[in-house]
């Protein structure tokens, strides 16, 4: 399974220990094949939630045997097999894996958020297990640790929510409050027809706030933790604060301006979280 994936973060990079790298990739190719049966292709909302189920039986499997060699499908013991050797190794808790995979079966069935609480619910089980996973495999689990986590992952997936919006719009998703587009004037023409008017520019500052907002609040885990994974999490923070600045920088038009980072954009957030 390709980890190649366009991503605002880098994968297993180097700047991780070697002796994580390859649990961490273990992890990633989980989350990010469930995510794509959840997404990708044209399959049916049953078809996923199948597919998705034998995720959840396989995670089943190998925490009732941890020494399984084989959990029924030979794709499906690319991933959970050497996943298993990782939960065993370092001892993960299995409720970030299942977290994810709620999230994305959900992603199967909601298409729309009515409003703050149910987009963070979302968030927490869509993102913030990954970080969690990331703080068990450097032992820092300290609950006010794993909250800075959480800040940091969620905005970084509403900051992924606010770059994508014409993508998701065509598969007829829409990862923004609803209430809030109410209170803005936002209408879901505005997302089909990609109308960047005074509502939309509304809209985008307020929820551009929040991210910030959250960001803020994830900020010093960047400075507690040590080493190159303290390195690594400034590298992610300032990664999506650059795509922030992107995004004001077009005027909140993403529908005609997609942010994406460039080799300059990693040279100076290279230097802002050095």
């Amino acid at each position: 399974m390709s980890v190649n994936h366009y991503e605002n973060f880098p994968v297993a990079s180097l700047l991780l220990p070697s002796s994580l790298r390859e649990d961490v990739v273990h992890i990633y190719r989980f989350a990010r094949a469930a995510d794509d049966i959840a997404d990708e292709g044209d399959a049916t909302a049953s078809e996923r939630k199948s597919e998705l189920a034998k995720f959840r039986h396989a995670l089943v499997l190998i925490s009732e045997q941890p020494h399984t060699q084989t959990v029924g499908d030979p794709i499906l013991d690319d991933i959970f097999l050497p996943l298993a050797k990782t939960i065993q190794k370092h001892r993960l808790p299995l409720k970030p894996l299942t977290d994810l995979l709620s999230a994305f079966e959900q992603d199967t069935q909601v298409q729309h958020y009515r409003d703050e609480d149910h987009l963070m619910d979302y968030c927490k089980r869509s993102a913030n297990p990954v970080g969690r996973l990331m703080l068990h495999l450097f032992k820092q689990v300290d609950p006010e640790s794993l909250n800075q986590s959480d800040a940091i992952c969620t905005a970084l997936q509403r900051i992924n929510f606010l770059q994508d919006v014409a993508i998701d719009i065509r598969k007829q998703r829409i990862y923004l409050p609803a209430d809030a587009l109410s209170d803005a004037g936002v209408t879901v023409e505005h997302l089909m027809q990609g109308r960047c008017d005074h509502a939309w520019k509304t809209l985008m500052r307020q929820q551009i706030s929040i991210c910030r907002d959250l960001m803020q609040k994830g900020a010093p885990l960047g400075r507690k933790l040590k080493g190159r994974i303290a390195l690594e999490i400034r590298l992610i923070i300032a990664g999506g604060l650059r795509i922030l600045d992107k995004i004001e920088a077009v005027d909140c038009d993403v529908f005609n301006h997609r942010p994406t980072l460039n080799k300059f954009d990693w040279i100076r957030m290279l230097a802002r979280a050095l």
